[in-house]
Parts: C-alpha cells; sequence; structure tokens
C-alpha cells in the first residue's frame, strides 16, 4: 500500500489545498481527516486546541504511516507545528499566513489580514508581521463568522451573503493586498473578491504548500498505483456533505471515534 499524505484540518478548509494538491500531485493518495466536531478552532485557547488535536494527528499517524502530514489549518499551525516535530520524525507541512508574498507584492505598503481570532492574536502572526512586513501598515480582521460561512458553502452550497458582505467592507480601500490567512477563505474567493474594490488583490498560502509538498514526498508515477482518497470526520457525514466530496475525488468516508476502533465506516 501506498503511503498516503496526511491532511488535517479544522474542518472544510482544507478542502481548498487538497484541490491544489490533486491537481498537481495526482498521483499521490489522500487521507483527509476534519475534525469538524470542535469547528471554530479560531475561538479555543492554546491549552484546548493542543488537548483537541495531538491524539487525533497521532491516531492516523500510528494507523496510517503517512509519508508527510499537511497541517492544513493556520490556527493549528502557528502552535501545534512544534509540538508535533518534537514527537515525529516524518516531514510536516504548516500553513501559515502569507504575510511575506503580500509585503513583497503590495505597492501601497498597506496590507490586510482577514484570518480566525486565534490566528490574528497569536505571537507567530506577530513575529510574521515584524520580520517580514515592518514596513508595512497591517490591518488586522479576525473572523469565525467566516469560517462558518465558508463550511455551509461547501455542505449545503448557500451561505448568508450579507454576512461575508458586512465582514469584507471592514477591509480599509487603502489597502492593495488582502491575505486570505485561513484555509477555509480561499473557498469563499470569488465571493469575497466580488466585494472587493479591484485595486485589491488576495492572496493565500495554497501554491506555496503544493510547491513545499512536492519537494518533500516520494513522486511515484506509475499509473497503475489507484488507491482511493478517504474523507474522515470527527461528526457523522451527512449524505449532502458526502455528494459533494465525492465530486471532490473522495471515494471512502470513515468517521473518528476516540478510545474505539479508530476507522468507522460509514454506510455509502
Amino acid at each position: 500500500m501506498k503511503q498516503p499524505i496526511l491532511i488535517f484540518d479544522s474542518g472544510l478548509g482544507g478542502l481548498s489545498i487538497y484541490k491544489k494538491l490533486k491537481q498537481t500531485l495526482s498521483s499521490e493518495v489522500y487521507y483527509y481527516v476534519s475534525d469538524s466536531k470542535n469547528l471554530p478552532y479560531g475561538e479555543l485557547n492554546d491549552t484546548q486546541l493542543i488537548e483537541l488535536c495531538l491524539p487525533i494527528i497521532m491516531a492516523y499517524v500510528n494507523r496510517l504511516n503517512p509519508q508527510l502530514i499537511v497541517l492544513a489549518c493556520n490556527t493549528a499551525s502557528t502552535l501545534l507545528l512544534p509540538y508535533l516535530r518534537a514527537q515525529l520524525s516524518l516531514p510536516i507541512v504548516g500553513v501559515i499566513p502569507a504575510i511575506k508574498p503580500a509585503a513583497q507584492a503590495t505597492q501601497t505598503k498597506h496590507i490586510a489580514l482577514l484570518a480566525t481570532p486565534a490566528t490574528i492574536s497569536r505571537n507567530y502572526t506577530q513575529d510574521l508581521i515584524h520580520t517580514f512586513a515592518k514596513d508595512c501598515h497591517v490591518q488586522k480582521i479576525g473572523s469565525s463568522e467566516l469560517v462558518q460561512l465558508a463550511e455551509h458553502k461547501v455542505r449545503h452550497h448557500t451561505f448568508c451573503t450579507q454576512t461575508l458582505k458586512q465582514i469584507i467592507d471592514q477591509v480599509d480601500p487603502k489597502n492593495d493586498v488582502l491575505v486570505l490567512g485561513c484555509t477555509h477563505f480561499p473557498l469563499l474567493k470569488t465571493e469575497i473578491e466580488s466585494l472587493l474594490p479591484k485595486s485589491i488583490r488576495t492572496i493565500d498560502s495554497g501554491d506555496a504548500i503544493v510547491n513545499r509538498v512536492e519537494t518533500l514526498i516520494h513522486t511515484s508515477n506509475d499509473a497503475s498505483i489507484q488507491q482511493p482518497d478517504t474523507y474522515c470526520d470527527t461528526q457523522n457525514i451527512s449524505t449532502k456533505l458526502k455528494e459533494n466530496l465525492k465530486h471532490l475525488g473522495f471515494e471512502h468516508f470513515q468517521t473518528y471515534v476516540p478510545n474505539a476502533s479508530l476507522f468507522t465506516p460509514e454506510l455509502l
């Protein structure tokens, strides 16, 4: 069995990373783990986040023996990377706000960071700004509501446009770059950009993650190796969500049950 790439996120936001990885590295096998039971991570304190995430990730590492982990959550990455790297020898790719490319792209030296409240307030993010954007004015906008809007779009194909507008209206028109600092937010990229002035471009971390993963994995070009991608959730997977995920390429679905059998297949 080919070693999978393990993608972990608080919910469905990591699908924005999965889609880009699948487009570029289509021969790889992906195992996506969503902790939607504890969504949104942006409202949890550091201790809660560590105690919730580490057991889930370690359980799947022990069972799957993945070749690489993508921690597809900005909030978790800014906290958990040192803990995971201290315990594991396999490569771990985290997602951090794209402050550096935003600072390189801006012409006005005014950029905005749209992220979860936890990502906005964490020292890791402040260090990124100080290191790569100290000559810029960085407007920080924290929103957990936008996470829920993205979740609702993927699950039901609908969401509240007015709520989205209220959030995006906070972006100062002086900015010429908006950093989508949560993997959920690119799922709403088209809608977000439709509400922004034409002078503001959006940047996220997706391409950088794909490039990094590509340098770390053991790529196989053997077309005969075909294994299905699997989606797992800490909550039961609805029929509607399952249908949407099948369109993305997932064939197997499982529910994570702590202190029980790790794999509880969903009946199709």
